[in-house]
């Protein structure tokens, strides 16, 4: 029997550590060959020295058990980088069919205390990366598509969060950047589409080191059990949209975690007012508005852990 992505080739970008380590085997355990990029920087917020461990250790860990993988080590959000990662699986495994974006770094800082570098570096790691290997993705597959003359096969998976659904005070940076992702995703779904390419975003929920702060203190497994925000929770969506399977899912956006995934509605109207005349006075958009806001909740209520549905255990 033929695994759902036997023949295809696959990139997953920040796949040395946590969610992106854990698409990777995913990936691979559903029969694809996968390129594990990661640039290998210890600290989450990028600093430190770039190393070629963490991702020849998960390309390792494939060909252990029984897969194909190499290890890619370029920062995916330098431009050419990001082409030589795309050229690279072409190369190796003779094209690409599958690209996972989830390289990101942190800095996070409240609005007012955010530096210039700060906002630049998360920016240029999380939406500018997304950018730079889904413009090569795309290339690559518009050009097959062109000489075949009909669609190919392309699955792109991207990662956003639900620090853009829902608003995190201490990541003005990170929550723009992850929005900016959403926009990416269904611009490059509707370009794609002719070609027989798909895009579609995820926001994930899943202990790592990148989020260590943020479920610190939120309920921990029970012995023998998985933790409910294990990474092992999310790759497996990530495998379905980089399935066959899911050739008529495009342009959408997935929350998931902890053995649940919810599909995301674009933003619909919650309210319309018009003008009684050509154009609204400042007294009429008063009287509108200000009782309309005034039985709603105040923006306190909206805490993240209470739109999000955490738990603290």
């Amino acid at each position: 029997m033929s695994l759902p992505l036997e023949g295809l080739s696959a990139i997953v970008t920040g796949a040395g550590r946590g969610l992106g380590r854990a698409e990777a085997l995913e990936l691979a355990g559903l029969g694809a060959s996968v390129v594990v990029n990661d640039f290998g920087q210890p600290g989450r917020d990028g600093s430190g020295e770039a190393s070629a461990a963490p991702a020849e250790e998960v390309a390792a860990e494939i060909r252990a058990a029984g897969g194909q993988a190499v290890a890619h080590t370029g920062d995916v959000a330098d431009h050419e980088q990001a082409r030589e990662l795309v050229q690279s699986a072409v190369e190796t495994y003779g094209k690409l069919d599958i690209l996972v974006n989830n390289a990101g770094i942190l800095r996070d800082r409240m609005i007012f205390s955010m530096s210039e570098t700060e906002w630049d570096s998360v920016i240029h790691v999380h939406l500018k990366g997304h950018f730079n290997t889904t413009h090569f993705a795309a290339a690559h597959w518009r050009e097959r598509s062109k000489a075949t003359g009909g669609p190919v096969y392309g699955r792109i998976v991207n990662t956003s969060s639900e620090a853009f659904l829902a608003g995190s005070a201490g990541q003005p940076n990170y929550a723009a950047a992850k929005g900016g992702i959403v926009g990416l995703t269904t611009s490059t779904a509707l370009a794609l589409a002719k070609y027989g390419v798909t895009a579609n975003a995820i926001c994930p929920r899943a202990r790592t080191r990148m989020t260590e702060d943020v479920f610190a203190g939120f309920a921990e497994p029970s012995e023998g059990r998985l933790d409910p925000l294990a990474p092992e929770h999310v790759s497996p969506l990530v495998g379905y949209l980089a399935s066959p399977a899911a050739a008529r899912v495009n342009g959408q956006l997935l929350v998931v975690h902890g053995g649940m995934v919810a599909v995301v509605e674009r933003p619909r109207v919650a309210a319309k007012f018009d003008s009684a005349k050509e154009a609204f006075t400042f007294d009429e958009l008063d009287e509108a508005l200000s009782p309309y806001y005034a039985d709603r909740p105040s923006n306190e209520t909206f805490a993240a852990a209470e739109v999000l549905g955490l738990k603290r255990g």
